[in-house]
């Protein structure tokens, strides 16, 4: 049971938007000066990791929240809707960048996967944000890796299975039913899926 918290607590959703910055600027061709990625990943980190975990802390010390994996249906709200706001505004600020478009969807479709957890809330469905944080970020990799045609096959696989991991250990910790877990699986691919195709039609 320790270990399944390590795990649930490791692969944290907070940690997954500046995990898919690096990933973009490690592994796809350079079209900006080391610089110049530096700073972004820096604002990213700050914007998308020290802000959010501030904000959970600052909840967490006025009752808000009774922990910070936010277990009930109730204290999910608040904080999802200050995360959507996080991810939406980090996806514009990139895309009026006009230099790492596709960057930008990632947030948009992280953004958009909130939304619809958001909504779900109001019916007593509470998805598995953990799983979606890494499905997420499976169907970015995905649409990058077609869209340079960089094969990306064994980090899409090494994301399948920490996915599969992740998802054994909030069942074993009792944190989700299945169909909540996978319902985050197929929410966070699908959304990224989705915002991609929007962007090149």
């Amino acid at each position: 049971m320790k270990s399944s918290k390590i795990i649930s607590s490791f692969f944290h959703p907070i940690n997954f938007p500046i995990a898919g910055a690096i990933l973009y600027f490690l592994l796809l061709p350079k079209y900006l000066y080391i610089e110049q990625e530096r700073l972004l990943l820096a604002v990213i980190f700050i914007i998308t990791y020290i802000f959010p975990l501030v904000l959970i802390i600052l909840l967490k010390s006025f009752k808000m929240i009774d922990t910070y994996h936010m277990t009930t249906v109730e204290e999910r709200k608040f904080p999802l809707l200050l995360f959507i706001s996080i991810t939406i505004f980090t996806g514009y600020w990139l895309f009026r960048s006009a230099v790492v478009d596709l960057l930008s969807l990632f947030y948009f479709g992280y953004g958009l996967g909130l939304i619809l957890a958001y909504i779900l809330l109001y019916f007593k469905i509470k998805v598995s944000l953990h799983t979606a944080a890494i499905s997420g970020l499976i169907g970015f990799i995905a649409y990058l890796s077609f869209y340079y045609k960089v094969n990306l096959i064994v980090i899409l696989a090494v994301l399948l299975l920490l996915n599969g991991i992740v998802a054994t250990v909030r069942l074993r910790l009792q944190a989700h039913k299945f169909n909540e877990v996978l319902l985050g699986f197929i929410l966070g691919l699908l959304t990224q899926f989705l915002v991609y195709f929007i962007y090149m039609m």
